[in-house]
């Protein structure tokens, strides 16, 4: 079975500064993959070198086989990226944002046409569809910014921080909906800083600190011994709960 994704002794520097340190780990096809660290650990950078936002420094990286450097469209192409960030045109409507990536992938007008009005429905934003970007709320920027990664209906999504910001509702109600996606066989990495959420989603975790890999298993070997992942994340980054904190 060929992995969802295959990263091989990555690297990536900046001038002098080691943002991710020779990591290497495999995603299969199906799995829903926590990929945690604290912040400027290597997280981000690592998506951006899978989806061809930042350039590979050494390694190599594979998408369901494709060389995300030799063979970048056609890797890029099973891949739906929801980024920390809302790099949209903030000015455009909820169905032009939409209309645009598929458009950008080749999709065919009515099948751009069912295909959105599919997601508007199923992220509840048939009636923002005309507003523009920057009068949502921020649920429904991240609502938003789920379904973009979706028009294309890729295998592989990567999901950076996509319940940040959102009310409880809503955070539950993505879950649910992530729960069905990874149900029919899409396979998921969500990087997140609630860890809650991540031993409710995830069936493995990988934690990422000071750009290598501190460990990887089946997040119920993160829970053993009544233990929470939070617990298990503050000892493997070395880091110390304060008492009366």
């Amino acid at each position: 079975m060929v992995p969802a994704l295959e990263i091989e002794n990555l690297g990536k520097t900046y001038g002098s500064a080691v943002a991710v340190n020779g990591i290497s780990f495999v995603i299969k096809p199906g799995e829903f993959f926590g990929f945690l660290g604290p912040n400027g650990a290597g997280k981000t950078t690592t998506i951006h070198c899978i989806t061809g936002i930042a350039r590979i420094t050494s390694g190599s990286i594979r998408v369901y086989g494709h060389d995300v450097v030799k063979d970048y469209r056609e890797a890029r192409r099973h891949v739906g990226l929801a980024p920390q960030e809302f790099n949209v045109d903030i000015f455009s409507s909820v169905r032009d944002i939409l209309d645009y990536v598929g458009g950008f992938y080749g999709m065919r007008k009515a099948e751009r046409k069912e295909r959105i009005e599919h997601l508007l429905e199923q992220f509840d934003l048939t009636e923002h569809a005309k507003k523009e970007f920057r009068m949502l709320s921020g649920g429904l920027k991240r609502r938003v910014m789920l379904a973009r990664a979706m028009v294309h209906n890729p295998p592989f999504l990567i999901l950076d921080e996509p319940t940040a910001g959102v009310d409880v509702e809503l955070r539950h109600m993505l879950w649910d909906y992530l729960r069905e996606l990874n149900k029919e066989g899409k396979t998921i990495l969500l990087t997140s800083h609630y860890l809650e959420e991540v031993e409710l989603l995830c069936n493995r975790v990988a934690i990422i600190h000071k750009g290598s890999i501190a460990a990887i298993d089946d997040t119920s070997a993160f829970l053993k011994d009544g233990k929470r992942l939070e617990h298990m994340y503050l000892e493997i980054t070395k880091k110390t709960i304060t008492a009366g904190i």
